[in-house]
């Protein structure tokens, strides 16, 4: 279970950090971070709010900000969340309710990347001088 809640912790985090980069950490000890950072700054501040793993998972947050797209970096996220999320049981209940009470998120990240919550009956090409026969 850790493991998947881990796994819809990283996109929301991924992206407040792709936003405002390692200062992002900063951001959420101000009064109205929740509305400039979103659910990542809300997941991202019961995270840091373990004193004792808030130095590895700022190390993480500031690594990812070097190139949010760096599937190791994000790796790293990942990792450090979950050794959270296993070592404590209320912030492991509190992360699983502020995903819960989330609105869905789609991210495209990459070259020709596409985000779409839902597809249906369309198509979707991102590639060069595509033939597309229906």
């Amino acid at each position: 279970m850790d493991v998947d809640v881990a796994g819809a912790v990283v996109p929301y985090v991924a992206t407040a950090v792709g936003a405002y980069g390692a200062g992002v950490v900063s951001r959420l000890q101000d009064a109205a971070a929740d509305a400039t950072v979103g659910v990542g700054g809300q997941l991202l501040r019961r995270l840091l709010g373990r004193t004792e793993s808030a130095p590895t998972l700022t190390a993480a947050v500031r690594e990812l900000a070097i190139d949010p797209s760096d599937e190791d970096r994000l790796a790293l996220l990942r990792l450090r969340i979950r050794e959270i999320l296993q070592a404590d049981d209320d912030v492991r209940r509190d992360v699983s309710e502020i995903l819960k009470a989330a609105k869905p998120s789609v991210t495209a990240s990459g070259t020709r990347s596409v985000a779409a919550q839902t597809i249906s009956g369309g198509v979707v090409s991102t590639g060069d001088n595509a033939k597309i026969t229906r």
